[in-house]
């Protein structure tokens, strides 16, 4: 595994059941780097996630950090630094946004970080409304601000590789731009980052590199630029063609 990759899965297969999702799907993120899977409802890209963080069963060769990940347990790959900020947020909602943050930080308190409450300031300059909010339950939150508090919880952990399901959705226009230049924020950091995501455009304007998924194969990938100006995928997922 060439250095510079922080994730390198291949022939990765997975599904529910008898039904194969993925089929021998192959895929890599750089580290410092932003990789956006794309693709229709049921092509399998929730279901690329879950198998990633032992969520569900799967098969192939999944190699993070140097390490392989064949057998290792949800915990352990959290403990070893991959976050999962899911599509349905699932935040604890009768506990307060603090309260939700300081969970988030279970990682690092476990890896004896003596100063990780500092995350929190970190994660409230990131979010100045979650500080406005910051007594608030988290289930009194609107759409967008529970958003906001699930990345923020996830990078409460200090994730070596923060992935991202479908961060856009159910969201309106505005905040939606919103979650978009967080990501661009956390790219110019250095952060990596798997993003899962229907707003295609969007998608690959925040990427270094993209992937188009259909029915759990790789069916395009490249730099994001170069997608953005591909004729399928304009055609298909961006809804004009480029003049």
């Amino acid at each position: 595994m060439p250095a510079d990759l922080l994730l390198d899965v291949s022939d990765l297969h997975a599904g529910y059941g008898k039904a194969e999702v993925l089929s021998g799907l192959r895929l890599s993120v750089p580290r410092g780097s932003v990789v956006s899977v794309i693709g229709p409802n049921g092509a399998g890209k929730s279901t690329l996630l879950h198998s990633l963080m032992g969520l569900l069963r799967s098969r192939g060769r999944v190699v993070f950090d140097g390490e392989p990940l064949s057998g290792t347990p949800l915990e352990d790959r959290v403990m070893r630094g991959m976050a999962l900020v899911p599509e349905k947020r699932e935040l604890f909602g009768s506990m307060s946004v603090e309260d939700n943050l300081v969970l988030g930080g279970y990682r690092q308190m476990r890896r004896g970080v003596a100063q990780w409450r500092q995350g929190i300031e970190r994660v409230y300059a990131l979010f100045p409304r979650l500080l406005e909010r910051r007594t608030q339950l988290a289930g009194t939150l609107s759409g967008g601000e529970r958003q906001m508090l699930a990345v923020g919880r996830a990078l409460m952990s200090d994730p070596k590789l923060l992935m991202l399901d479908e961060p856009s959705l159910g969201l309106a226009p505005l905040v939606v731009r919103e979650v978009f230049r967080t990501i661009e924020r956390l790219r110019e950091g250095g952060a990596s980052i798997l993003l899962i995501e229907q707003n295609a455009r969007a998608a690959l304007e925040v990427s270094d590199y993209g992937y188009v998924l259909e029915t759990g194969v790789v069916a395009l990938e490249g730099p994001a630029r170069e997608l953005a100006l591909d004729a399928r995928v304009i055609d298909t997922y961006l809804g004009a063609r480029a003049s």
